[in-house]
């Protein structure tokens, strides 16, 4: 995959020596030369540009990358107006650091494809995440197993999750189902969010499996990458 980052700090520069590490193309951006320098001979280019200011900002190969990952965790106000001006000028798919909560809920408004909350943490955990799929969230439970979070593969829609062939075909325990509903953050901003759903009632259509649900599972390494083998 081809991503472009925006924000060569610390987060920033580790996410993409790791990507590139794992043979992804990376470009990455800063407004600091000195950042971008000390980056720009391990990944594939680096441009010096300000975020913040749009036609700087399109100078940047937006349409010919998978994602675009906005690093920028501690300038509050170049993170937003960096996000907005990705948002005006149509790109589709971007990841967005949160330095606090109040930073994670303006950015919950632009309807990304995913926050990198405080919580959320090291760089080396987001690429592992990434490495599965978008929306993909893990835990390790022991050297073995994981509980992982994340969208439910599209050959499984329309099915019954009662039915589902979780621990028979992938040895995978299904642990809890999220599904996107309208919500309010602390700023008062409506959005989509995603809220814990009973799927266990047969004559409910929740119990149904829909497209963009999340789902919780605990699992091997192992047993994840068959099922998601499957999936493509």
């Amino acid at each position: 995959m081809r991503y472009l980052i925006i924000g060569l700090g610390i987060y920033g520069s580790n996410l993409a020596i790791d990507l590139t590490k794992m043979g992804h193309e990376v470009i990455g951006a800063d407004k600091d030369a000195a950042l971008v320098e000390s980056i720009k001979d391990f990944i594939s280019t680096a441009y010096i540009i300000d975020s913040t200011d749009e036609v700087s900002l399109g100078v940047l190969p937006l349409k010919n990358v998978d994602l675009v990952i906005v690093a920028i965790g501690e300038n509050f106000g170049a993170s937003i107006r960096t996000v907005g001006l990705l948002k005006k000028l149509g790109v589709e798919h971007i990841y967005a650091r949160a330095g606090d909560k109040l930073h994670e809920s303006i950015l919950e408004s632009f309807n990304l494809d995913r926050i990198i909350t405080p919580e959320q943490r090291a760089a080396s955990i987001l690429v592992d995440e990434m490495a599965l799929g978008n929306d993909t969230q893990s835990l390790r439970v022991d050297p073995n197993h994981y509980v992982l979070k994340f969208r439910v593969p599209e050959f499984l829609v329309g099915l019954r999750y009662r039915s589902l062939p979780l621990l028979k075909d992938y040895g995978l325990q299904l642990i809890a189902v999220c599904r996107k509903a309208p919500t309010r953050n602390v700023m008062g901003l409506e959005h989509l969010q995603y809220k814990l759903v009973d799927v266990m009632d047969d004559e409910s259509d929740d119990g149904r499996v829909l497209s963009g649900d999340l789902i919780t599972c605990i699992g091997t390494d192992a047993d994840f990458r068959n099922l998601f083998r499957q999936s493509v």
